[in-house]
């Protein structure tokens, strides 16, 4: 009997990569995707663990890359058996002083990037009766973010598009898990411009990539409906977000999100 089949968005480095070797060690064959060049390294290396793996590079900020990477995905002829739908950026920063070209590149693969596979994906697995989604939202996605307004934004929509979806499937076979990161120990405050910032140096000690991605997939086959994924900080900061005042969770986050060398106003 074949291996199940899991695809990983995002995969060339970070959770991404880590959501692909946890599945890899737990008896899944891969086809995994980046925009980045380094997605074949990544494939070269997740074939340790013992699964088939396919690179498909494409960039889902696009239209254009999402229908290339599901195109891809059909002509192998295989049922997706899981979906880890995790690429996405972040950008730092006073939303008045942030580059909106990049902004509109965030909420293109952030959101638009996320629904159009999760489209795809859904519609597959509902024509099968079985099937298992995470989509990767963050412990951001529940909060007053400043200085990641856009990002926060944008995982927001991923985590209501999650739970709702979830919803709809009930009955399918399909189920849907929203995971919700901590600051986590990968390269995305640094691409973010948030390297020089509490969250972005001191936090990321605390949770590392495969325990995240760990977490996520021990949630995504229980079924469960989301996780906060880190350490108890990250779990009690999610659980309490929705009854901690807007006015105290965005001082806090502007703190740990504030340029360590930046003057008080």
């Amino acid at each position: 009997m074949p291996n199940q089949l899991a695809i990983v968005t995002g995969a060339s480095s970070g959770i991404g990569y880590n959501l692909a070797r946890v599945f890899a060690e737990n008896g899944f064959d891969l086809v995994i995707n980046s925009a980045a060049e380094r997605v074949q390294d990544a494939e070269a290396d997740l074939r340790q663990y013992g699964a088939n793996v396919t690179a498909i590079k494409a960039d889902l900020a696009t239209y254009e890359g999402c229908e290339n990477f599901w195109q891809a995905i059909e002509e192998l002829g295989r049922p997706v058996d899981a979906a880890a739908i995790n690429a996405g950026v972040g950008v730092g920063g006073k939303f008045a002083e942030t580059d909106l070209d990049e902004e509109i590149n965030l909420v293109r693969l952030n959101v638009e990037g996320t629904l159009h596979i999760t489209k795809r994906v859904v519609q597959h697995m509902v024509k099968n009766g079985r099937g298992r989604i995470l989509i990767t939202a963050s412990i951001a996605s529940e909060m007053v973010a400043p200085r990641e307004a856009v990002y926060a934004a944008s995982k927001a929509f991923d985590l209501s598009l999650a739970k709702s979806i979830r919803e709809e499937l009930d009955g399918t076979g399909v189920t849907v898990t929203a995971l919700q990161p901590g600051p986590t120990d990968t390269e995305f405050f640094e691409r973010a411009g948030l390297s020089n910032t509490q969250v972005g140096s001191e936090s990321l000690k605390e949770n590392s990539p495969y325990d995240v991605a760990k977490q996520g997939f021990e949630a995504l086959m229980k079924g469960e409906q989301h996780i906060y994924a880190g350490n108890w900080k990250v779990k009690a900061e999610g659980s309490t977000s929705n009854i901690t005042p807007d006015s105290v969770q965005a001082a806090l986050h502007d703190k740990m999100a504030k340029p360590k060398d930046e003057k008080a106003a």
